[in-house]
């Protein structure tokens, strides 16, 4: 009978190892090769887990599910037990709604896996809170119900946060289960409030300086995504972000347009002269000065451009845009990730309600963001934009009052790609799916990047596993089979990679 079920067993893996095959191993050692064949034996174990974790309506927008968020925190504290970590739940207390409710907060995971002082200690961190879904927004399947379509993992949370999450835990537990020594030690941080601004987290980041982050080497975050369906991606920086509000007030009511239309100076007509002052048709931000401090382009950092693996239709396509601003790949890229932009976003107190409403509005509010870039200031840049404004205004001879205020600023976040981090990764990747990956940054804002650099002063690095047509925080969002198990191996394979750099780094120089 043990000799059937050992035959049935390496039949499975030799099915799985060639449906693999698809995704070439290049060059991977007998050690990978058995950390790849339990991930292959055991791939429909790990979907499972998945489907039981996105099954929890962990939904931190809403304040009635903070139970689910938590549940979910619970759960994912009682999976790394289970691996042998010990896990500390940190309570976070509660935090006040602008309606004036208290919303009690999820707490925050610290687990730990392995102190040898002769390894490197590697922390992840991810989140198990979702956005929204609900089946009647567009879903063509039940977005807490995990369903696999073509090869395609559907499931809200899939790839924002819980698929990568769950590759990491699954890395570590096929070392655990064939009983391998762990290349490293393993930290974890997991949150639960990332969707609404992970309140509480950078002051526990703070206060755990010199305790649980005080023997880390490296940090790896897995929450974003590859810029193609069909190539790897590391991603080494992100765009920060200043929000604005531009407030005009006249008089102390609404009036009517055939009354006072024509005798007055409209704050709507001051608002638009305002927002359409600040950037030109080709895209240009016309603030004076905005691009003095922006840093300056490199050679080495020119050359990345070249090879990355960019459809400038299909990126027009998933836009739904007929023209973008720019007609290259390497010109767009460079505008989406290391230029800053600026986007209006909308007003405030003007009827937007379907027919025809012949007011005018007395008081008006627009808003606006610049995703800045380093070496970009928030505070000069904040100083710059008020006084230009100011500056526009002044020029209207309007008797109509003007407020500018900085409602929030997030600092862009760039990493040394040549850290052992990425040449860890990179060799990973190669060993796993034949590729180098494309070296990116992301023109997104993802403060909790630059929040772990600035804190704990380590080497930090975002690892995406999903790719780009995923569908994070949108309808049918989505993990590919492929990518969920190939992710865990990519995972698997870093910790031996990023033991080996570690280890170079050690040695006295001869």
């Amino acid at each position: 009978m043990a000799e059937g079920l050992s035959k049935t067993i390496l039949t499975i893996s030799v099915m799985l190892v060639l449906e693999a095959g698809r995704y070439p191993l290049a060059s991977s050692s007998g050690l990978e090769n058995q950390v790849f064949q339990y991930i292959d034996v055991h791939q429909n174990e790990f979907i499972k887990t998945l489907k039981e974790w996105v099954a929890v309506e962990s939904d931190s927008i809403q304040p009635r599910l903070s139970q689910e968020v938590t549940r979910m925190v619970e759960i994912a504290g009682d999976k790394l037990r289970v691996l042998g970590a010990t896990v500390r739940i940190v309570k976070q207390g509660s935090h006040k709604l602008p309606d004036g409710q208290s919303l009690l907060l999820p707490p925050i995971i610290l687990a730990e896996l392995g102190k040898d002082p002769q390894k490197p200690t590697v922390c992840f961190y991810g989140h198990v809170d979702v956005q929204p879904a609900k089946k009647e927004d567009g879903w063509k399947t039940d977005p807490y119900t995990l369903t696999e379509i073509d090869g395609n993992l559907y499931g809200r949370g899939a790839t924002d946060n819980k698929g990568p999450v769950l590759a990491w835990i699954h890395a570590v537990e096929t070392f655990r289960a064939l009983k391998l020594d762990m290349p490293v030690n393993f930290k974890f941080i997991i949150e639960g409030m990332e969707e609404v601004g992970s309140f509480g987290l950078e002051e526990l980041i703070e206060e755990e300086k010199q305790r649980f982050f005080s023997d880390v080497d490296y940090i790896v975050i897995s929450d974003n995504l590859s810029l193609s369906k069909r190539k790897p991606a590391l991603t080494y920086g992100t765009r920060g972000n200043i929000c604005f509000s531009v407030e005009v007030q006249g008089g102390e009511k609404d009036l009517h347009s055939g009354s006072f239309g024509g005798i007055i100076h409209e704050p709507m007509t001051d608002l638009i002269a305002l927002l359409g002052s600040l950037v030109d048709s080709a895209g240009r931000i016309l603030i004076p000065g905005i691009y003095d401090d922006v840093a300056v382009l490199t050679e080495e950092e020119k050359k990345l451009y070249e090879s990355i693996d960019f459809d400038l239709e299909e990126h027009k396509n998933i836009s739904g845009v007929k023209k973008f601003l720019y007609d290259t790949k390497e010109e767009i890229l460079l505008n989406l990730w290391r230029y800053p932009s600026l986007s209006i976003h909308g007003i405030e107190g003007a009827f937007h309600e379907p027919g025809i409403k012949t007011v005018i509005p007395i008081r008006v509010i627009g808003k606006f963001s610049i995703r800045q870039v380093p070496d970009m200031d928030i505070s000069i840049g904040a100083r710059k934009v008020i006084q230009y404004l100011e500056d526009v205004f002044s020029k209207r001879n309007s008797p109509n009052t003007l407020k500018v205020h900085m409602l929030m600023g997030a600092m862009p976040w760039v990493a040394d790609i040549n850290n052992p981090l990425y040449t860890a990764a990179r060799r990973a990747i190669k060993i796993v799916s034949g590729q180098d990956p494309d070296m990116i940054r992301d023109g997104a804002t993802i403060p909790i990047a630059r929040t772990f650099q600035n804190i704990t002063e380590k080497h930090v690095m975002m690892f995406p596993i999903g790719a780009a047509d995923a569908g994070e925080h949108a309808q049918n969002e989505k993990m590919s089979r492929h990518n969920y198990i190939q992710g865990t191996k990519v995972f698997a394979t870093f910790f031996l990679e990023i033991a080996k750099q570690h280890e170079q780094l050690q040695e006295p120089p001869t």
